[in-house]
């Protein structure tokens, strides 16, 4: 219904944004790779994803078609909602998503908060041929950190964002940036977070 939004960036956070699109704000949840991408930008265009349930309409937007085609690739088998989707490609970047699919390696994916046992057997089962099939050519480039603060605020946000509890939330988040001071990255942050929670 909605192929892809462009507009003026007018708020940004780790889970989702805020697209003004002549005069319309329209709210798109993303996943950390997407912010990643676009973290730096006012003017931007992001792929959707219309995902129309009984109690709401909710968009999620991907900064590039391949992440977009890999989402609905994951919503398409059963027991991988929208949400958990996301979450999947908030741990890994598509190509690291993809290979784990593609080597069958269930520990990689039940490495994912929220994917268990046998949803990572069903992804590999009704995912993996599909993904041998096809070229993927992804790069991911580096985000600039800001101020120590705001990177904890928004990892927290995220990690809150995808499920986990407060005080484990800011304890992991406090000891990744105690080891690796104010060089890491939002995405790494949290992914190094996750692990440790």
């Amino acid at each position: 219904m909605i192929a892809f939004l462009k507009g003026r960036l007018v708020q940004r956070d780790p889970t989702h944004v805020i697209v003004d699109v002549n005069g319309v704000g329209y709210l798109l949840h993303i996943s950390l790779q997407t912010f990643s991408e676009i973290k730096e930008q006012e003017h931007i265009m992001l792929h959707t994803h219309l995902s129309i349930r009984e109690d709401a309409h909710v968009l999620f937007g991907f900064s590039n078609e391949t992440e977009k085609k890999l989402f609905q690739q994951l919503v398409s088998v059963n027991g991988v909602g929208p949400s958990t989707a996301i979450v999947m490609l908030s741990y890994m970047n598509s190509q690291e998503l993809k290979s784990a699919i593609v080597r069958e390696d269930a520990a990689a994916l039940q490495s994912i908060k929220g994917i268990g046992g046998k949803t990572a057997q069903r992804v590999i089962i009704e995912l993996k041929d599909k993904l041998k099939k096809e070229s993927w050519d992804e790069t991911q480039p580096s985000i600039s950190v800001g101020p120590h603060n705001t990177l904890r605020k928004e990892a927290l946000s995220a990690l809150l964002t995808l499920g986990l509890p407060k005080a484990a939330a800011e304890k992991s988040v406090d000891t990744v940036l105690k080891k690796s001071g104010n060089t890491i990255t939002l995405e790494d942050l949290v992914k190094q977070a996750l692990k440790n929670a």
